[in-house]
This record gives structure tokens, sequence and C-alpha cells, in this order.
């Protein structure tokens, strides 16, 4: 029988790589599922929860981690986490694949599979186990209204006796899952909605949200999306071209979300300190991109820093604060992936050959096997 072990999470994480739905979908898959005692409390889960669906309650990491086959984590394992695995365990985590490989290192030397879920392909097939998206589309919720919590007007437009409070001009800097979801929730409070990317894609997105489409839209423009449909690294005439339009644009803004990230590298600085200094006092710039070292030159992860009278917020964790709803989707993400080689007749049967598996898989066999981290893939 395929064992299942999900250990308590850092203390900066909330979330959970479980949930009592997947719990009881596990077992039916043919595995025994332990977790570790508190896992699921930041995310509103008792103990009673996961063991009403089958799962057993462990009271310490060893505990819970002594002869599993498979670990789920949200974040990467810690140094002790692993230094508990037996060789072969089958770690599925959101490794952070780029920031520090020598942890990836230390978990190929103790003879772990790992898989990292932010590479997931972008295909129809892996839309569900699709971490980045489902992550990603709550953080971008949730950056709004943070926004407006924070912003000292209304948002929408209101008509009274005593006169018209205007609408706020939110500006949502980067149209992926993330930004489209935010543009969608600015509109949905009465927001004038603005956004930018350089992905040519990106502009019948924003449009049929209701937003109006701000970019540079020469021939680079037109080719500045990848296979996979990331943003590509633009040249410098277009970053310069950009950075006018968008300084021109963001001063007469209420509300700026940045969330402009490419994958393995530092996220683009968009927003410069003069272009903060041109905003009104009681302005927001919310940077969702501050744990990749931030799109404005000004924000400080897991600070809020106030530039003559400009918020500029630099929260970390986003979706760890929809704690709930984060964890039922990443457990589902998780779920959905593990079906993939996990079942009741075969207990673990991994197909190297699958893209999904190729796409995800980073420590095998004592050693880094992934192609974008070994300089073997773009």
């Amino acid at each position: 029988m395929v064992l299942i072990a999900v250990p308590v999470e850092g203390e900066a994480e909330t979330r959970a790589a479980v949930s009592p739905e997947t719990v009881k979908k596990y077992i039916a898959l043919g595995c025994q599922v332990q977790v570790q005692s508190g896992v699921g409390l930041a995310s509103s889960i008792l103990d009673a929860d996961y063991e009403e669906m089958g799962a057993k309650i462990c009271g310490s990491m060893a505990e819970t981690l002594s002869g599993a086959d498979i670990v789920l984590k949200v974040r990467r394992p810690s140094a002790e986490e692993v230094a508990a695995m037996g060789e072969g365990t089958i770690v599925c985590a959101m490794l952070d694949p780029f920031d520090d490989k020598d942890g990836l290192e230390a978990m190929a030397a103790a003879g772990i599979k790992s898989f990292s879920m932010e590479l997931m392909p972008r295909i129809t097939r892996a839309q569900s186990m699709d971490v980045l998206s489902s992550q990603s589309n709550l953080a971008g919720y949730k950056a709004v209204i943070d926004s407006a919590g924070h912003f000292t007007q209304a948002m929408p437009m209101m008509m009274t006796a005593a006169g018209t409070v205007p609408p706020a001009k939110v500006f949502v800097m980067g149209a992926g899952v993330a930004g489209l979801q935010a543009i969608a929730t600015a509109k949905r409070l009465g927001a004038i909605v603005t956004a930018t990317d350089v992905r040519p894609a990106a502009k019948e997105q924003v449009e049929s949200l209701g937003g109006k489409f701000i970019a540079v839209e020469n021939d680079e423009f037109k080719e500045a999306e990848t296979a996979g449909g990331y943003a590509k690294e633009m040249s410098d005439d277009y970053k310069r071209e950009q950075a006018e339009l968008v300084a021109k644009h963001v001063k007469g803004q209420n509300i700026v979300i940045t969330t402009a990230l490419i994958p393995g590298r530092p996220a683009p600085k968009l927003i410069s300190a003069d272009m903060v200094h041109s905003m009104k006092a009681g302005s927001i710039i919310y940077d969702m991109a501050v744990e990749r070292g931030g799109n404005c030159e000004l924000a400080r992860p897991g600070e809020i820093v106030n530039e003559n009278g400009v918020l500029v917020m630099g929260p970390l964790n986003i979706a760890g604060a929809l704690a709930g709803n984060a964890t039922s989707l990443y457990a589902k993400n998780l779920l959905n992936f593990i079906g993939l080689f996990v079942s009741e007749e075969d207990g673990i049967k991994i197909d190297f050959d699958d893209e999904i598996i190729q796409g995800t898989l980073v420590t095998n066999e004592g050693k880094i096997v992934h192609p974008r981290l070994t300089g073997e893939g773009s």
C-alpha cells in the first residue's frame, strides 16, 4: 500500500498540501494517508476533519515521514525533513527550483525523486494540476481587496445629494492569471480599470473583462510570447518606450497592481521611484512580485512603505491569506498530479516519457535532472 505523508509547513506558510476531501480520494486510490497534527489549522481544518476521512494523525514530523512513499508539501522540504525521508521517497511541492540549487542538490544526494509543481507544462491535459494558476487566481482577487482596504476613498462612483463620488482608477500591470482576476475584481467593485502586458493575446483578454489595454503595440510586441504562453524578455528599446507610456499613465491612477514575473529570473522593474513620486498622496501600489525582487523600485518584502503619502505594499504569500480556498485548490492540483502515477492496481508506476512528468521532475537517481536547471533547456 502506498503511504502518503503530509508534515506541517513552516511558520510563514498557512496553506496545507492536503484537504479532507483529497484524503478521502487518496484512500480510494488504495493509499494510506498520515498527516502531522496541526497541518491544517491555519486553513481552519482540524485534525478531526482529516481523521474522519480516514487519515492517521501523527504527533511529530519524524513520525509523519517515517516509511513514506510520497511526501506532499506546499513549500520545499527543510533539511530536517529531507533527513527524515528514506531513499526513493517521492516529494511533490512548490520547490522554488531557481533560487536554491544547494537545497536541490541535497535532495538529490538523499535519493529523493522530487517534482516541482511550479514547472507544470502549460498544456490542456495539465490544467487541473496547474498550481500557479489556482494560487494566482486567488492572489489576484486578494490584491484588489487589500488595496481597496487601504485606499481612503470609495471604489465605485456614487451619486449622492451632497455630491458625486468619482470611481477609483485601477491600473493592473501584467495580465496573466493573477492580473486578469484583479481586473475582474476591480471592475466588480466599480473601478475604472486599465491594464498592460507585453503579450499580444492579453489585449483581447483585458478588453473582454471591461478593461482598457495600455501598451506600445509595435512589431516586437506582436512576437512577445513564448510557446508556453509566458512573457518574453523584451529589448531595452521596447522597455524604454513602454516605461515612458506607463509613466504618463501611472500619474493619474489611484491604485496600481503589479504582477509581472518571468520564470527563473528576477521580477522586472516596472515602477521607478520617480513614478511613485509622480502619484497623488493616497494612491496605492500593490507589488505582487515582491518575493522575486519586486516590480516597484521602492517595494519591500512584507512591508507597507509610505512614500510621500503613496502606500507601496509588498505582501508575502498572498494566496496564503485565503488559506481555506488556497489549500482546497492546491490539494486538488496535487491529487490530480498524483493520479498520473498512483493507482489501486499498480501502486506507484511512473511513466518517465509523459511530458507532464518530464516537465516537473527535478531530482532523480541522485542528481538534478530538469533541463532548465542543468543548462540543457531554455
